[in-house]
């Protein structure tokens, strides 16, 4: 893997894993030439089917499919490949065969960077904690035959989490930040990408916060760099001009 391309290779659990917390930064890549595949292991089947239900049970796989296909058109990335392991279950299937799976797609993209959840999985969903070990063995044994990419964990700082009362997520200490992406430029992608998902509306409170809040948790998007190769790698030239991650979210945390 020498020839690194200018892609990004995203790898996650669920429909709507790729926009929350890194979809700016997805739609950014994007604008300015770079590919950006994602990778999601299931349909999202055992979600919620919207309240009230835009669908059956049974047909809820089919639909969280076309909202992430529709997700990824307003981001402006490519189609998703879909590993379609069955949602819930990640931490039960054959690890080495989902290893040999995300294996094959670093072989064949070529990426400079990688991207998925922190070994915690942000909230401790063990569908999150169980893609992001599969990603990052994947890499190890990817490494040890060609090189490797960048490796780089979406996470919260817990400035960001003080200020929106977010005791539930597994938030990082701000100086273990590594980059933090300004995503106001696509602002209206990421809320376009967001509302594809429509049998999750109701499955995320930030949603439901007041517009400055929602600005504080979607409008800034962060990540940790686990495994560095070369410097600049494509996610750098994204880095916010300050780079004082705390400040906007203290500023929040300070009105009455």
């Amino acid at each position: 893997m020498s020839d690194h391309s200018d892609t990004l290779l995203a790898v996650f659990a669920h429909p709507d894993d790729e926009v929350f917390r890194c979809g700016g930064t997805l739609a950014l890549l994007a604008q300015r030439g770079g590919r950006v595949q994602l990778l999601t292991a299931t349909r999202g089947e055992a979600g919620s089917c919207g309240h009230p239900p835009l669908c059956l049970p049974e047909e809820l796989g089919t639909v969280r499919e076309h909202e992430l296909r529709c997700s990824c058109a307003a981001l402006g990335i490519d189609p998703p490949i879909l590993l379609d392991y069955r949602d819930g279950t990640l931490a039960d299937v054959d690890e080495e065969e989902a290893v040999t799976r995300v294996m094959a797609a670093i072989q064949a993209l070529r990426p400079q960077v990688l991207l998925t959840w922190p070994p915690d999985g942000l909230s401790g969903h063990p569908d999150h904690v169980a893609v992001s070990r599969w990603t990052g063995l994947a890499l190890e044994h990817v490494a040890l035959r060609s090189g490797r990419a960048a490796l780089y964990h979406l996470v919260l700082p817990q400035s960001v989490a003080q200020a929106l009362q977010m005791p539930h997520l597994h938030a990082v200490p701000d100086e273990q930040v590594t980059l933090t992406v300004d995503v106001s430029s696509v602002w209206e992608q990421k809320l376009a990408a967001i509302a594809c998902h429509r049998t999750q509306a109701g499955a995320s409170p930030i949603m439901a916060a007041p517009a400055e809040k929602q600005r504080v948790f979607l409008g800034r998007e962060h990540f940790r760099r686990a495994v560095a190769t070369e410097w600049p790698d494509l996610l750098v030239a994204l880095r916010e001009e300050g780079g004082n991650v705390g400040r906007h979210q203290r500023a929040l945390a300070s009105k009455p």
